[in-house]
Order: C-alpha cells, then sequence, then structure tokens
C-alpha cells in the first residue's frame, strides 16, 4: 500500500535515531574517570634571569 509508506520510512529513521543516541549515550558514560593520588604530584618551575 503506497500510503504507509511514509509512516514506514518515519518509523525506520526514528529506529535508526534512537539506536544510534542509544549507542553514544552508553559509550559516553561507560568511561571510567582517571584517578589521581593527590600529594604526591609536585610542580617544579625553572626561574631563569634573562639579561638583554
Amino acid at each position: 500500500m503506497p500510503q504507509m509508506m511514509p509512516m514506514e520510512w518515519m518509523m525506520l529513521y526514528m529506529m535508526f535515531l534512537i539506536t544510534f543516541l542509544m549507542f553514544n549515550i552508553m559509550n559516553y558514560f561507560n568511561q571510567s574517570p582517571n584517578k589521581q593520588e593527590k600529594g604526591k604530584s609536585t610542580i617544579t618551575s625553572n626561574k631563569m634571569n634573562w639579561k638583554w
């Protein structure tokens, strides 16, 4: 039935869109953050006196 064709295309588009969004959301929240140990990192700075 040709009258139903736009509805089928819209449902197909919605299915792919929802699948794409769910895949991206799952990949985004699946990454675990890197834990940094506090107190062990020291900042070193090189002080140079420039004489022009």
